[in-house]
């Protein structure tokens, strides 16, 4: 009995130590909460946003070509003057060449295309890429890209971008600035003009022979000519004159001489 006894202990011993099934289901409800939440925070945190702001043309997509180090971007263009500006960046896609930055090279349909970098810094790089019409695909080459997470399209024009609204607004003030001052760097007028309506016409606040100097109508300076050397070259194609026909009528005058001569 002893012995039937001890061996009953003996067995029921590695059973207390089993969790129940309560237990199970904490730590698998446990297990499945914290790989979604892992899941959330690693797409949140290595997904990249590629900002950008269109003009005359639609963004339809983007995709990377790791074989080709790029992105391209499918386009549908709607203007003759069509722009583009995005915003690259670098953790995931960039141009160095001895970890120096270089310029990107920008094709639309396989041509290249113009672009000038405006912004550069050690988190991104921004271009603004002239799209000509009738672009279907542009295609930004560069020499790093990192497409082992997802890229993500943001327009920039949208208000879901900025944080706030004043965010935006600063943004379209700081756009419209820039406009502005291209437009004033285009309609600059030439001497003797002056801006009005937006184009150049002939100024006329001052009359004949007087010019507008520092909001005063002032008199045309006009060059003096010296006739000096004009009547020095008449003078000296007189005396010429003269002299060769004071020479001719000596010779008229030696040879009747030497006629008469001859026949006496």
């Amino acid at each position: 009995m002893l012995k039937n006894k001890n061996a009953i202990n003996i067995k029921s011993e590695p059973l207390m130590y089993l969790p129940n099934v309560n237990s199970l289901m904490k730590i698998s409800l446990g297990l499945i909460f914290f790989t979604m939440l892992s899941t959330v925070l690693v797409y949140a945190e290595t997904s990249f946003d590629v900002p950008y702001t269109a003009t005359g043309l639609n963004v339809i997509g983007i995709e990377s070509d790791n074989e080709s180090v790029s992105l391209i971007f499918s386009v549908n263009v709607t203007d003759l003057d069509s722009k583009l500006s995005v915003v690259l960046d670098r953790s995931f896609f960039d141009s160095v060449y001895n970890k120096l930055p270089i310029d990107y090279i920008v094709l639309a349909d396989g041509d290249y295309a113009l672009f000038e970098e405006i912004e550069i810094n050690s988190l991104s790089r921004t271009l603004n890429i002239t799209v000509p019409s009738g672009t279907e695909e542009l295609e930004i080459l560069g020499s790093i890209l990192d497409d082992s997470f997802p890229i993500v399209l943001v327009d920039t024009n949208e208000t879901s971008y900025f944080k706030t609204a004043a965010d935006k607004a600063a943004a379209d003030k700081a756009a419209a600035d820039k406009a502005a001052a291209d437009k004033a760097a285009q309609t600059q007028c030439g001497p003797g003009t002056i801006l009005q309506n937006d184009s150049c016409v002939l100024d006329e606040r001052c009359g004949p022979g007087t010019s507008l100097e520092d909001g005063v109508c002032v008199l045309d300076s006009v060059p003096v000519t010296s006739s000096s050397s004009g009547s020095s070259k008449d003078l000296i194609m007189g005396v010429t004159i003269a002299f060769v026909i004071a020479g001719v009528i000596g010779i008229l005058l030696a040879l009747v001489a030497r006629a008469n001569r001859n026949k006496n």
